[in-house]
């Protein structure tokens, strides 16, 4: 009985999984230089370079007030409080305080005020900049930092004055020790303020840097208030949105715990959301700076990880979930997601939260025109049905999945059809053309449907689809490959996949013939991935007998024998597939004699057959249908095919030879496998057929009278 390419599953493809984000991610406003203030500077220093201009982001300064709370190393009490603390207290309780009031003091006049007393009377910009850094390490070594301080108010004081000096490197020294000096309300507003209009502009990036101010603001995120601050918050987040743009903070903010501070408030957010059932004031602009912020970290593998331990996927897509009608937000997460889920384990975290299907459903849905937004979501959905049946199964359970898609596919179709201008005859064609805004949704949305038809039971239902399948024809026929190659082979991968299913309704059956004529434009390009493809549904096609009977009459079966010396291995393999199912036909294995056909076979099993023992075995049951007559091994396959494979198959059955190659365990008994189920019962039937025929004797000569 012949051997039968039956479509195997190693067949099915799960379409281009290469996806370059460079030219799709959403471009960021550029930081600008801001105009110089016209106000008036600080008079001591008025002969100073003036610097940014407040005006677009007004700050006011007030002094805290509000009670002030002990602190261990200094008091900040009246003397009336402190009679009182005698009452209460001991006598020895009473000398420490009165100790810390006299320490606080001592170092105050004479560490501290000579310090502000140059900060008055100085000058010169730099010598201003080095007097505050020594005033914070002042502060910082005499424990005076925060908000308990008794003279914090005179400091603030003197510190405020020095802001409208305007130089961008000395409002960040002293925003630095404003906020190490814990200011609240209207005064955290204000300073953060300041320097988000300084981080505007690239080239104080390094001033940024060099003054770690960023710590500062992390500080910011984690010990305030959301709720009380959340403008405050969301000037905060917008300079740390900008720098983080710049790789070389990516290092820092790592070390400083961005991600988990990030995804903290994260969660705050949506906490308070579902509580009080509405959003926070400024909430969305928050998460806009936020997830932004997200989205240029999740490029370091550290970040990416830290995300995982804190599962944080499953609260982004509550965000989603909870400001669906934002749609800056969620095409933020939506580009945080398309980074990761090129992550496998990324992408398994995703898959395992089952309401991310319904929710990306819904943003096809809702934004099904906003391409930016609808083209990461599909890639999205691409990545997660790539290696995943489970996902292919839940999401094609969902309400509506197949329609939504099918809707979509639709509407990009047809703007693809009138989107620009296609090039002509004449036209110069750039080298690598970029694909349109509607062809890159259908490049991704293909890739999608390519990878649900690999589960049997989604599969079938799409073949049988009729809208579906005339769209993917349609696409096929109207695209040329060198134009559009991403779209024309997911297309005809997706196709593929459909034709490996032989039910009754499936519309690729029905329309064989005609996809068989739109192959054969691929098979003539000179892509090896689009000719691949083309190959590939033939094997499948070709079980049926219209569609052998093509091949032979379009000399298809001669391209498919030439490609046997192509030595690239899946397109031996699928070329030898179509040869296999041509030769189930008596009246056609003649075609192997044309174009050295049986010693391409035995080269390829000689080049491939110990590294893939699938090839191997079609390469066997192509040639055992060939010689199902034979008479004679020599005259069936000449004399060298026939030796060489005495040699090869004895060889190939061999178990220790066989199998002997340097591979990890698993790769072993991937191996063994496939030789022991596939290969060796064929080959093994192969050699005793060709032992049985095949004589070493060489023919006397005819005698002469």
């Amino acid at each position: 009985m012949p051997y039968e390419l039956l479509g195997p599953k190693d067949h099915l493809h799960h379409g281009k999984t290469k996806e370059n984000y460079l030219g799709l991610h959403l471009q960021e406003h550029q930081k600008t230089d801001l105009h110089p203030p016209s106000a008036s500077m600080h008079p001591v220093l008025s002969s100073l370079i003036p610097g940014p201009s407040l005006a677009l982001v007004s700050v006011h300064w007030s002094l805290d007030q509000g009670k002030r709370r002990p602190r261990a190393s200094s008091s900040s009490r009246s003397p009336d409080q402190s009679r009182l603390d005698i009452r209460a207290g001991s006598k020895a309780d009473l000398q420490e305080k009165n100790t810390e009031i006299e320490v606080d003091e001592v170092f105050w006049n004479t560490r501290i005020v000579p310090i502000l007393h140059d900060l008055e009377k100085e000058e010169n910009i730099e010598m201003v900049c080095a007097t505050c850094t020594q005033l914070h390490h002042a502060l910082e070594e005499g424990n005076m930092l925060g908000n308990k301080f008794k003279r914090r108010s005179v400091l603030l004081k003197t510190l405020y004055k020095l802001v409208d000096v305007g130089s961008d490197l000395l409002s960040l020294k002293l925003a630095k020790i404003i906020l190490a000096l814990k200011v609240s309300g209207k005064n955290l507003l204000n300073v953060c303020k300041l320097i988000f209009k300084i981080s505007r502009s690239e080239k104080n990036d390094s001033l940024i840097r060099n003054d770690s101010i960023l710590e500062s603001l992390l500080e910011v995120l984690r010990s305030e208030d959301l709720q009380a601050n959340t403008e405050a918050f969301l000037y905060c987040m917008g300079t740390i949105k900008f720098i983080s743009g710049n790789p070389e903070f990516l290092h820092e903010m790592m070390g400083k715990g961005a991600v988990e501070i990030l995804m903290s408030l994260i969660k705050q957010v949506n906490e308070n959301t579902k509580k009080s059932g509405t959003c926070l004031p400024n909430s969305g602009h928050l998460l806009v700076q936020m997830t932004a912020t997200l989205r240029n970290l999740v490029d370091s593998p550290l970040a990416r990880s830290k995300l995982l331990s804190i599962n944080a996927l499953p609260q982004l897509c509550t965000v989603m979930e909870q400001h669906i009608g934002d749609k800056d937000v969620c095409t933020n997460i939506a580009r945080i997601f398309s980074k990761l889920t090129s992550y496998h384990d990324c992408c398994v975290a995703l898959a395992s939260y089952s309401r991310c299907y319904a929710l990306f459903l819904n943003l096809i849905n809702k934004y099904q025109k906003k391409q930016d937004l609808v083209v990461r979501v599909v890639f999205i959905l691409g990545n997660l049905t790539a290696k995943n049946n489970q996902a292919r199964e839940q999401f094609s359970k969902e309400k509506g999945s197949i329609p939504t898609l099918l809707s979509l596919f639709h509407t990009f179709y047809k703007l693809d059809l009138h989107s620009g201008k296609r090039w002509g005859e004449g036209d110069e064609r750039p080298e690598a053309r970029r694909p349109a805004q509607a062809e890159d949704v259908l490049i991704k949305l293909t890739r999608v449907l390519a990878n649900l038809a690999i589960h049997p039971g989604v599969g079938p239902a799409i073949a049988a689809h009729s809208h579906i399948v005339g769209l993917l024809l349609a696409t096929l026929e109207s695209k040329s490959i060198d134009d559009c190659e991403e779209l024309v082979i997911n297309t005809t991968a997706t196709i593929n996949n459909l034709s490996y299913y032989k039910v009754k309704n499936s519309i690729i059956q029905d329309r064989k013939l005609y996809i068989a004529e739109l192959l054969l434009k691929l098979l003539v390009s000179n892509n090896m991935d689009g000719i691949l493809e083309a190959v590939r549904v033939f094997g499948n096609l070709s079980q049926d007998h219209d569609i052998c009977d093509f091949i032979v009459q379009k000399n298809v079966h001669k391209f498919m024998i030439a490609l046997l010396d192509a030595k690239h291995q899946d397109i031996c393999f699928s070329a030898c597939g179509v040869l296999l199912n041509l030769t189930v036909d008596r009246d056609k294995r003649l075609i192997l004699k044309e174009g050295g056909g049986i010693k391409k076979l035995v080269d390829c099993l000689r080049d491939f057959g110990p590294t893939d023992w699938q090839l191997a075995s079609l390469v066997c049951k192509t040639l055992w249908n060939f010689s199902e007559n034979i008479t004679n091994a020599s005259s069936c396959f000449g004399d060298e095919a026939a030796n060489t494979l005495l040699a090869l198959l004895s060889s190939f059955l061999d178990e220790e030879l066989a199998l002997n190659g340097s591979f990890d365990q698993d790769l072993k008994n991937y191996h063994k496998l496939h030789w022991e189920t596939e290969f060796r019962p064929v080959a093994q039937q192969l050699l005793n057929r060709i032992k049985n025929h095949h004589t070493f004797l060489e023919p006397l000569p005819i005698p002469s009278f």
